[in-house]
């Protein structure tokens, strides 16, 4: 059965999927949100196989994965965990729930009692959005005037902004690290290096390869677990006392200097992965490739 890609930009990561999937000889057939309807539950049965959710839009995402699950598709990953890993405090407390060691953090809803939790944290104190990647609008604040700034400007950008997501401040070795599960496996990981406190390659930090040791494995797969993602990127900090702890985890993760500074073949690890998925997620109805092959999934819009 052909792996579905549901994507609504070509970027690297995309490329290489398609590059990688000839080469092996899979069948990858591409949905380009933009020129694409999805039936929500169609009447003609239901699909089987896979589809691989590669949107670069949050919602875009979490939409595709919905729309193709009701018709009986497999999507990595599912949208009950991309769901979970857009919104900073859901994936916070599934890490919590399932024992995954994670900075302390506090929410409050208003200026008087965000100003209480940073000082019960003790400062400095990272203020983060609920939803945003790339280091976005993530701001420290090392004393309460300094945190009152943020807040006063966060509780003028809308519903969102008048909740107020609150970590400790990690002293980082110059670095945090981020690294891949595909299923149960850990295949790469990457140092990102800089001297700001924001390590993210989108902010300039460069990247090393990282040594992924039994711990490090270990924690990554637990976060993965937790929000039931199976392929994702999972920040992790080192802190000196308490050893790895978990930040986020990315449902769409983008790869391209993991691949560029650890040769890690990423592309073909999670299309060989999906390839097993696929063939134990056959269709229900209709019973054969031929009927199969005539069951349109989507009708594409002109």
């Amino acid at each position: 059965m052909p792996i579905i890609m549901a994507y609504d930009i070509l970027r690297w990561e995309e490329k290489a999927f398609i590059a990688r999937a000839r080469e092996l000889g899979i069948h990858l057939r591409l949905l380009h949100l933009s020129n694409t309807i999805l039936d929500v539950g169609g009447p003609t049965g239901k699909q089987g196989g896979v589809a691989l959710i590669r949107a670069t839009s949050q919602y875009r995402a979490l939409a595709s994965a919905s729309a193709l699950e009701s018709n009986g598709l497999r999507t990595v990953n599912t949208a009950d965990s991309l769901y979970s890993t857009f919104d900073k405090l859901r994936t916070h407390s599934l890490l919590e729930k399932h024992s995954v060691p994670t900075p302390r953090t506090k929410v409050a809803f208003s200026l008087e009692t965000a100003l209480a939790a940073a000082e019960d944290i003790g400062y400095p104190v990272v203020v983060k959005p609920l939803h945003g990647s790339w280091g976005r609008l993530v701001a420290l604040a090392r004393d309460r005037e300094s945190l009152r700034s943020i807040i006063e400007y966060s509780q003028h950008m809308g519903p969102q902004g008048r909740i107020h997501y609150i970590q400790e401040y990690i002293e980082k070795p110059g670095r945090d690290i981020r690294t891949f599960c595909v299923g149960s496996s850990v295949p790469a990981g990457i140092y990102r290096v800089s001297s700001s406190w924001i390590t993210n390659t989108a902010r300039g930090a460069t990247s090393e390869p990282a040594k992924i040791d039994g711990e490090l494995e270990d924690v990554t797969l637990r976060a993965c677990r937790a929000v039931g993602a199976e392929f994702a990127g999972v920040d992790v900090v080192e802190d000196p006392e308490r050893g790895y702890l978990v930040l986020e985890v990315n449902g769409v993760p983008e790869f391209k200097n993991t691949v560029r500074v650890t040769g890690v073949d990423l592309p073909g690890i999670v299309l060989s992965y999906l390839t097993q998925i696929s063939d134990a997620n056959p269709p229900s109805t209709p019973s054969s490739m031929a009927e199969l092959q005539d069951t349109p999934l989507v009708n594409l819009s002109r």
